[in-house]
């Protein structure tokens, strides 16, 4: 039972394109929200669950699915748009972002929202929790695969690497991170802020298979994805250099779209570029 569409780039692209708009109309509708690192990871979970992902929006606690987790709770928007328009829950819910009883909060809940593994919030948890997912796969025989996307800055957090070295000592090869490395955090720069770099090394020094590639480039990205399910005996990572803000020039690389929402004119300029 599976929701695999295996689209190609063009689809691909135009599905990244709507994800985009949605996640610029909910958080200015929000008033609040985390657009910068919504928009960086967009490409990654388009191409993970409309090509990857083995899922079922109708049976979202299908015992046999792959499991993602978003270990970078803030960037939820651009998750619900995408479950939304697999079918998770209407995509007319995406308008109650952040509203007082909503489903759709401002970091995942497991308990109310359809297609969301893991409740998130505070940084550096999903690794750990994707390794126990991982493990019980193992334990019960199940051949199920567990993603867990992590943002370059929470990287920052110690409980991410004892994590990391769990799952190499264990050699727990059903499970794949991916760092969303668009280079800036709340506060800054990375490498200003907390360096992590160099972050490829980190991994291979830690037992990962590390693969490195651009982000937004879909066959790059696709074949990460399909390489990491052939690595057998340790854990891949897959680290993805991305822009914060992707797709609307006058949020790119700019640390102050970290967390704020956009004007109405600003929305409708963001909406106008995501046009085509």
């Amino acid at each position: 039972m599976k929701n695999l569409q295996n689209l190609d780039i063009k689809s691909l692209e135009e599905h990244a394109r709507i994800i985009r708009r949605h996640v610029i109309r909910m958080i200015a509708k929000a008033g609040s929200g985390h657009p910068g690192s919504s928009l960086s990871a967009v490409d990654l979970l388009v191409a993970l669950f409309y090509n990857k992902l083995r899922h079922n929006p109708r049976l979202p606690k299908w015992s046999d699915r792959d499991r993602f987790i978003l270990s970078k709770g803030h960037g939820c928007p651009a998750l619900y748009a995408v479950l939304a328009e697999q079918g998770y829950f209407p995509v007319e819910k995406l308008d109650t972002l952040r509203q007082f009883g909503s489903t759709l909060q401002g970091h995942p809940c497991m308990k109310t929202t359809p297609g969301i593994e893991i409740s998130g919030g505070s940084l550096g948890q999903g690794l750990s929790v994707g390794l126990g997912i991982a493990l019980a796969a193992r334990l019960d025989k199940k051949d199920y695969r567990t993603y867990v996307m992590l943002g370059d800055g929470e990287l920052e957090e110690g409980q991410v690497w004892e994590a990391a070295m769990a799952a190499s000592h264990y050699n727990v090869d059903n499970l794949c991170a991916i760092i969303d490395q668009n280079d800036l955090q709340i506060d800054g720069f990375i490498h200003e802020v907390m360096s992590s770099h160099p972050i490829p090394d980190k991994w291979r020094g830690f037992g990962w298979h590390t693969i490195e590639i651009d982000g937004h480039d879909y066959p790059s990205i696709i074949k990460a994805y399909d390489d990491a399910g052939e690595v057998k005996g340790r854990p891949t990572v897959i680290i993805a250099k991305t822009i914060k803000g992707k797709g609307v020039s006058f949020m790119e690389n700019q640390v102050d779209w970290h967390g704020k929402a956009p004007t109405k004119e600003e929305t409708e300029r963001a909406l106008v570029e995501l046009n085509g």
